[in-house]
């Protein structure tokens, strides 16, 4: 008789466990959190948040979750287990994306209407610095060693390096029209920044910030104006980037030792953003005219499920809960 119950026992262990990981998906129309099982696939909690949310993400060690809540000018502080609002941080206006620096206190925040990059201090909830930076920031990356943060802006065409010593800046370099999204990768030896508009990404030489290579993109029947990079995240030890293509509604898969495009996987409409799963074999995509995320396999490079969260899908965070 005690068979049937270990085997209950142990199936319920297991199904708490595989239960346990989520993907956050911020709704910037409907002011809303769409939280999805990554075990299950579906929408598990929608979470009311301020205005227009966009950017997401968590510390260090997931105990709150960052919210750039747009229209209302605030970054939101939230417990991530009963989603309630803690407090609001001092963002500047207009804050559209942001990056945790390695510290796991300071945010970089970009504040789209000021031209200006706010540096926040989380535990004391004051303005460490507010920065110049071009017209229409938006994309924030740090460097793993925590020494440099960049802002990208939208209408002046650059990457604006900045000394998180100092908060200076100590270089400004151009790429092509309206840049979105940069991260740094091998080891923060390499940053990568997407042009919207553009059509590229261009990748930089850290150390010289020099720019070494530009990847082009190329969709058979679709028009070179639709194919518009803006997010994308890299697999396991930096080999391929998955990059957003908008309205184009493809991501494509970048070699990042070659830069070269290997392939293109058809996703939903205007496809903006997107996170892993914890062993990254899983991607979620957020794309923000049909409303939901598309679910890639990593492995196959094949859609596997269509996901409805809210209205106009931005951006993404993974969460474990165990």
């Amino acid at each position: 008789m005690k068979l049937p119950i270990l085997t209950a026992l142990t199936a319920a262990l297991l199904s708490t466990t595989a239960l346990a990981d989520e993907i956050w998906v911020t709704n910037e129309k409907d002011d809303t959190i769409s939280v999805i099982d990554v075990e299950t696939l579906d929408v598990i909690r929608t979470i009311e948040t301020g205005e227009r949310p966009r950017g997401i993400t968590f510390s260090k060690d997931f105990s709150v979750v960052y919210i750039c809540a747009s229209d209302s000018d605030a970054v939101q502080v939230m417990d991530p287990n009963t989603g309630e609002i803690l407090h609001d941080l001092p963002s500047g206006e207009d804050p559209e994306q942001f990056v945790l620096h390695p510290d796991n206190r300071h945010l970089y925040i970009a504040n789209e209407d000021d031209a200006i990059t706010t540096v926040v201090d989380t535990e004391t909830r004051t303005v460490v610095a507010q920065i110049d930076v071009g017209i229409e920031p938006e994309g924030m990356a740090v460097s793993p060693d925590g020494k440099i943060a960049i802002t990208t802006s939208e209408t002046t065409n650059m990457a604006h390096w900045i000394d998180t010593e100092t908060q200076q800046l100590f270089a400004n370099t151009l790429v092509d029209s309206r840049p979105r999204h940069a991260e740094f990768i091998k080891e923060g030896t390499e940053l990568w920044v997407s042009a919207e508009i553009g059509g590229t990404i261009s990748v930089f030489d850290v150390a010289t910030q020099t720019e070494k290579t530009k990847i082009d993109f190329e969709l058979p029947n679709i028009h070179p104006d639709r194919v518009q990079p803006v997010g994308f995240e890299f697999t396991t030890g930096d080999r391929h980037a998955f990059v957003a293509l908008g309205p184009s509604n493809h991501v494509a898969v970048v070699n990042a030792e070659t830069y070269e495009v290997e392939e293109y996987i058809l996703v939903g409409r205007r496809v903006w953003h997107m996170d892993f799963n914890r062993d990254r074999t899983l991607l979620f995509t957020t794309n923000g005219v049909s409303g939901d995320v598309t679910v890639i396999d990593v492995a196959s490079r094949k859609a596997i499920k269509s996901i409805k969260v809210g209205r106009f899908p931005w951006g993404a965070a993974f969460r474990p809960t165990d």
